[in-house]
Formats: C-alpha cells, structure tokens, sequence
C-alpha cells in the first residue's frame, strides 16, 4: 500500500538546522510532485516547498527562501527538506505530500502522517 513515512523532526534551538526526510513507496515516486507542507497550532496548513521530476524545478514559500532546500532522490524514494536558521515560527508538524495527474486525467495525492519540529531555546 501507499505510505509516506517522514522523520527527523525534532527540538532545535533558534538559528540551528533540521534535515526532513519523507520515505515513499507503494506508487512511482518519480512521477510524483512531491512538496512539504506544514501545520502550526490553530494555522491552515501552508506549502512549506515543491520539487517535480524529470526536469527537477523547485518552488519555495517566502517564509522558506534562502534558509530551506528541498530536494529528492527518486533511486531511494526520497524527498528531503534542510532547514538551516529555524526561528520558532517554524515550529509547526511538517507533512509530506505527494501529487501527480494520472493518464486518466484523476489527480493522484497523498500526505504523509507528519513529523513535529519545534524551535525553541
């Protein structure tokens, strides 16, 4: 079946570094815009980056640019965000989604379950 597995989440400090990983299987990863998305208390989840396949293009929210870095590896079935200055408004749970529109012209998605990542000092 389909999963969407991240990790590396966690407590850091402000101005210190997190590195997501989201492990997928059970559908053809390469086919798949995978993007991060994330969710604070009492916020609407928010597009956090995107990355498509095959050419790789990347597109990141304002409150990510310069500090976040998404990134895939579709031999592992990977998609990755590296997270440098975290400042605590980027406490929040961090979900991975993957997106495609299938031949049928139906739309493809699915969330992973979400990891916690908290700044705080």
């Amino acid at each position: 079946q389909v999963q969407l597995v991240e990790s590396g989440g966690g407590l850091v400090q402000p101005g210190g570094a997190l590195r997501l990983s989201c492990a997928a299987s059970g559908f053809r990863f390469s086919r798949y815009v995978m993007s991060w998305y994330r969710q604070a208390p009492g916020k609407k989840r928010e597009l956090v980056a995107a990355i498509t396949s095959s050419p790789e293009a990347t597109n990141y929210a304002d409150s990510g640019k310069g500090r976040f870095t998404i990134s895939r590896d579709n031999a592992k079935n990977t998609v990755y965000l590296q997270m440098n200055n975290l400042k605590p408004e980027d406490t929040a749970v961090y979900y991975c989604y993957a997106e495609t529109l299938l031949g049928n012209m139906q739309m493809s998605r699915y969330w992973g379950q979400g990891t916690q990542v908290t700044v705080s000092s």
